[in-house]
């Protein structure tokens, strides 16, 4: 049994002003539908439907079901000859969130709890998520939720429903079994409209999805509505909040990783969906992949160029599995909610792991951690976007783009002894750290941090060295130190003078490495990439020190100092006082 709170609002469509505009955008905002009256004896009153009251609601980006009712049926002019679907089919093709049209009469009682029942059925069942009215189909993210439950209850992965899983099917739904002539009805409507809907095995997907459309077109919402819900979608059909955790419970210095389980889930599924065996999954592959889920999730950023890609935009093993750790690291809800779309079988959160602190890695001086996260500074010019197209796999480009939003790159790296690591690369505009660095714990999430500069710019190094300053600095006084290393990129141009001696200074005074040179330009990296991950693998190494935390920790090496010595000298107070009451007693106890 359903308990539906509906929150009705009527406002005055006649009214020229609204008294309170901030209270009827709020009461807007609360509702589960909306119903918009207009006059029938008035046809300006729906003129200003579509032209104040609608466009007044998608303003607010209010997305609800909109019933329109035409009130005072009684006192229109019965010489109109106007029907109401010529009325209001050009406002509805205009206003696609527009649910239902009706007429009534209050005073006739015509037709007036007809219009509530449309408001609760437009709230319950809806048709906008589910079928497009101009098209005459069913909506692509309807076809994907669809297509991942036909899937769910194809036991025996042969393409069709046999009667056996119809059965189950309705079962599981409508919690009542299906006679064996019903089935049989059921194909035979399903063959007699579309023949590839029926074979020998059973019910198609194509047979499947008709059958829904056919539902919906006779008005029969609620029994698609009714499979989606006993799955676990919503009315944006994704899956409900209730089956995927909005975020992992963690420490900010702690990471999410996918399992070894998960990994090798996946390994699997790249094989199963890499039909022409070419060892890359090509976009139309990837389509495939992901034709369950509500949305292919790597089509926007910051997924859509993270990775490295073959010549015919395909995802390689590496790169595909470098997507998901890229997922799963900052938003992996999101990377959960997917894993569930394509078929991941058993616990979702079995898939997932919470690294250990860092501020711990840092006291054990190792980490357990699989999946790096660099931070990339510098100044603008200074090669940070080269750095990042070089990781994967792009060729050097001469033109100079200003990034202005951040960028990631992610790639496997090998280790010695045969051990991969992935390394996300986050490159960080040089006009947003000032921002980056307002939040205390921004630094949370990086394992190493990489300063990058144009070894033959005097000022380029000489801003990179102020954004070192100001990184450890904000490490140092928020607790979330991290390792950093300098890039001296260009290195197949001169160097600017003195370039030498400022780099030993610097790394000297901040006891970190000397700046690692690379050109992209030649392609020489120098393993610049298997030395960001082998110091994040050490996160107590490679740790800047300012001269500020410098001499804070001689403070507090000099106040430990003093409380020890005061301490043992209280100490030897007191046992010295205890023994002088000894012997004091014992003196007066002899005379």
């Amino acid at each position: 049994m359903a308990l539906l709170l509906m929150h009705n609002i009527f406002w005055n469509q006649t009214a020229l002003s609204v008294e309170d505009d901030g209270k009827v955008a709020k009461e807007l905002k609360r509702a589960d539908a909306v119903v918009f009256t207009y006059a029938c004896d008035e046809p300006s009153t729906l003129e200003r439907l579509s032209t104040f009251w609608l466009p007044k609601l998608r303003k607010l980006e209010v997305k609800v079901p909109v019933i329109v009712v035409g009130c005072k049926l009684d006192l229109r002019d019965e010489n109109q000859q106007v029907s109401l679907e010529q009325v209001m089919s050009p406002i509805m093709q205009q206003f696609r969130e527009i649910e239902t049209c009706i007429e009534c009469s209050a005073l006739k009682q015509i037709q007036i709890p007809e219009v509530f029942y449309y408001a609760q059925k437009a709230v319950l069942h809806p048709t906008g998520p589910l079928f497009d009215q101009e098209t005459q189909t069913l909506k692509p993210r309807c076809v994907r939720a669809l297509k991942r439950i036909f899937i769910l209850c194809d036991h025996d992965k042969d393409g069709a429903l046999s009667d056996a899983e119809l059965n189950d099917f309705q079962v599981k739904c409508f919690n009542a079994p299906l006679q064996p002539s019903e089935i049989v009805g059921v194909k035979r409507v399903v063959a007699e409209k579309l023949s590839e809907g029926v074979n020998e095995r059973g019910l198609t997907l194509t047979g499947f999805l008709f059958l829904h459309a056919l539902f919906i077109e006779k008005g029969r919402l609620e029994t698609t509505w009714t499979v989606l819900r006993k799955f676990g979608y919503n009315n944006d059909i994704r899956l409900s909040e209730e089956l995927i955790p909005s975020s992992f419970k963690r420490a900010p210095d702690q990471s999410v990783e996918l399992t070894n389980e998960a990994i090798e889930y996946l390994r699997g599924i790249f094989e199963l969906f890499d039909s022409d065996h070419d060892g890359a999954l090509r976009p139309r592959e990837i389509d495939d992949l992901f034709s369950t889920a509500a949305e292919s999730p790597w089509d926007r950023a910051p997924y859509v160029d993270a990775v490295e890609r073959n010549a015919f935009g395909g995802l390689s093993l590496d790169g595909f599995l470098s997507e998901w750790a890229l997922m799963t690291l900052i938003d992996p809800a999101w990377s959960m909610e997917n894993l569930i779309y394509i078929g991941y079988p058993g616990d979702p959160l079995s898939a997932f792991r919470v690294t250990r602190r860092r501020r711990v890695d840092r006291k054990k001086q190792q980490t357990d951690r699989n999946v790096f996260q660099c931070f990339v500074f510098g100044p603008k010019k200074a090669g940070k976007s080269a750095v990042l197209n070089s990781f994967l796999g792009r060729s050097f480009s001469d033109n100079y783009t200003s990034t202005t939003d951040e960028l990631y790159a992610v790639n496997v790296v090998d280790q010695p002894g045969g051990a991969k690591k992935t390394l996300v690369l986050r490159e960080i505009p040089e006009d947003e750290v000032s921002k980056l660095l307002l939040e205390k714990e921004s630094l949370a999430a990086c394992d190493i941090a990489v300063f990058v500069h144009d070894s033959t710019d005097a000022f380029s190094w000489e801003r990179a060295t102020e954004l070192l300053v100001e990184v450890a600095s904000h490490g140092e006084d928020t607790g979330f130190e991290v390792p950093c290393l300098i890039v001296a990129a260009k290195d197949d141009q001169d160097s600017f003078p003195m370039a030498i001696q400022e780099s030993t200074r610097v790394s000297q005074d901040m006891g970190i490495e000397a700046p690692i040179p690379i050109s992209v330009k030649l392609g020489d990296l120098n393993n610049v990439f298997r030395r960001i991950v082998s110091t994040a693998e050490h996160p107590h190494l490679s740790i800047p020190e300012t001269e500020a935390g410098r001499s804070r920790k001689q403070y507090h090496r000099l106040l430990n100092r003093s409380l020890v010595f005061f301490s043992v000298g209280a100490a030897v107070a007191i046992v010295g006082l205890a023994a002088y009451r000894v012997y004091a007693a014992r003196k007066n106890a002899s005379s």
